[in-house]
């Protein structure tokens, strides 16, 4: 099952496009879209990742940090991250133990077809490590701006607007 908010993220450890540790730990003091996506460089998948290209200066305006998280290789997401000059940071995911942790992987179907794979979820992450949001059902042209949309939204009720 997908974890809710609010609830801690998991933390995890794992290598990004360029094979180094990444420790979700170390983004304490940042908010973080972590945003698990199935594949890279399928059609989807770019759309999704060039919205948040195109929007990545209004993410870091607002202290947001990127991590996409795929089942991918890290050979796989530097060619990705490369070939669409995408600014933030892709994680490997290769045994898929992160999106267990998450709930995000599990039974699919497609086409009428029913196999195990990954459901395209973003988290919302405060600077203290907690999920303020779960974006599930992500229209892959809409996600960047729904996604600050909703930290918009959060920051608002904690300044109680």
């Amino acid at each position: 099952m997908t974890l809710q908010a609010p609830s801690p993220a998991p933390l995890f450890s794992t290598v990004n496009h360029n094979g180094e540790l990444i420790n979700l730990h170390d983004f304490r003091g940042k908010k973080v879209l972590l945003y698990f996506y199935p594949q890279a460089d399928t059609p989807s998948c770019t759309t999704q990742a060039c919205g948040l290209r195109d929007q990545f200066p209004s993410f870091t305006d607002h202290n947001i940090e990127i991590l996409g998280i795929s089942p991918d290789s890290p050979q796989k997401l530097r060619k990705f991250k490369e070939k669409y000059q995408l600014p933030f940071q892709l994680l490997a995911d290769e045994d898929t133990q992160i999106a267990q942790m998450y709930g995000v992987w599990g039974a699919k179907k497609f086409m009428g077809r029913e196999f195990i794979g990954l459901h395209r979820t973003s988290f919302l992450i405060d600077e203290q490590g907690v999920i303020l949001q779960v974006l599930t059902n992500i229209k892959t042209k809409e996600h960047a701006s729904n996604a600050l949309a909703g930290f918009r939204h959060e920051a608002g009720h904690e300044s109680h607007e």
